[in-house]
């Protein structure tokens, strides 16, 4: 028979009665990354999605690399079904798991007897199928405790699965059953490790960047779509609004004191960001933003901030430290894009000397020489909408 995969559910088995809104979502997500590598047939038992592919054409090494960055799988194996007989699970053992098992030095097998109807009970199965390789590998110790290698059998309604250990998966939740959220996607390491962790909820994201031509470079645009690109190997295709923001700084730079620069162009990115929101269906605002770690990210600072808005605004990196982040970046494949040596807006008319602890009566008052609404509606008006989708 040919490979499957088994892919394990996460928390989604402590769900209560709405456990079948997940698993329906889990499954139309793995239907969905499917769809590439060809026709596979998904199901969901017993807190297992059951993958099968329908014909010779799939491209089975692909779909693996695809089921690890699927939210809502804790774990997920390649196994080969037979039937459920012992001859035909040794038989399985001995073909599928031979170049494991003759490289292992000691080695156990675990079994879980889904399928109470068969009739030798998960301790009874281990046994027989333990002798028998032990038998027939006679360099293999015997190590329930410790093994280096762990044989699984899995006895299920339809067959019975043989495999190895298992590899771990994205975790998390099914996107899609979270919501919408908005992600101020700047080019630093930061924001794409926010945007990954709430995606991680089951968050469905629409991506907003900030571009300050010509002070910021057609690479550095570049460098963000790029990001958003990677981003989607884990949350699926994504729209990213690039709103011109060059307008709104100059005004800043020319009206307003230089210390509330960076305060006022972010209340003003907070305000564009939550109207986009609002149109996109998003409930709330995500950021980047670690506490300390730049003089707009005090408390005072972040509360003159999201004082502009009347959405949330979710911080998932707030308590984190820099190398944390940075873990997490070259985990999931942002890192080398992140570091590029291109602008970010963020960076243009950087005051010499920004407030720290600021006032919002003061900064509201700094920023009454604007035009706030003029400037935020032609910002909107040319705003672009780039999609992207993962690929290679």
């Amino acid at each position: 028979m040919k490979e499957h995969f088994l892919l394990k559910l996460g928390e989604i088995v402590l769900k209560g009665q709405n456990r079948w809104q997940f698993e329906n979502k889990l499954k139309q997500n793995v239907n969905r990354r499917m769809r590439p590598f060809g026709e596979f047939n998904v199901n969901i038992i017993q807190s297992t999605v059951f993958v099968e592919p329908q014909n010779e054409d799939c491209d089975l090494d692909g779909a693996w690399d695809a089921c690890h960055y699927i939210f809502g799988v804790v774990a997920l194996c390649r196994c080969r079904p037979c039937e459920k007989d012992l001859d035909a699970i040794y038989a399985a053992v001995r073909e599928y798991l031979d170049d494991d098992l003759l490289s292992a030095k000691s080695f156990k097998v675990e079994s879980k007897r889904a399928d109470k109807r068969f009739p030798l009970n998960s301790i009874q199965i281990s046994q027989d199928i333990g002798g028998r390789i032990a038998e027939a590998y006679p360099h293999l110790l015997v190590d329930v405790h410790h093994p280096e290698y762990t044989v699984h059998v899995e006895i299920r309604d339809q067959f019975a699965y043989v495999h190895g250990p298992a590899e771990p998966g994205a975790g998390g939740l099914p996107t899609g059953v979270g919501g919408r959220a908005a992600v101020l996607l700047s080019g630093g390491i930061d924001s794409p490790v926010a945007g990954y962790m709430i995606a991680k909820r089951g968050v469905e994201l629409e991506c907003i960047h900030f571009f300050s031509y010509p002070y910021t470079s057609e690479l550095a645009k570049d460098k963000v779509l790029e990001l958003a690109r990677l981003m989607t190997r884990y949350c699926g295709r994504m729209t990213v609004n690039i709103v011109s923001f060059t307008e709104i700084q100059e005004a800043i730079r020319d009206n307003c004191p230089e210390e509330y620069f960076t305060l006022i162009m972010r209340r003003f990115m907070m305000e564009i960001s939550e109207r986009i929101a609002r149109d996109h269906g998003c409930g709330c605002l995500v950021t980047g933003e670690n506490l300390g770690q730049v003089a707009s990210q005090t408390m005072e600072a972040m509360g003159v901030t999201a004082a502009a808005v009347n959405l949330p605004i979710f911080t998932p990196l707030i308590g984190m430290d820099k190398e944390e982040i940075v873990t997490i970046a070259r985990r999931i494949g942002t890192m080398e894009t992140s570091i590029l040596p291109y602008e970010d807006c963020c960076t243009v008319f950087t005051p010499k000397h920004p407030r720290t602890k600021p006032s919002l009566e003061h900064v509201i008052k700094a920023e009454r020489k604007l035009d706030r609404e003029a400037l935020i509606q032609r910002a909107l008006e040319n705003t672009e909408l780039k999609k992207v989708r993962y690929h290679g």
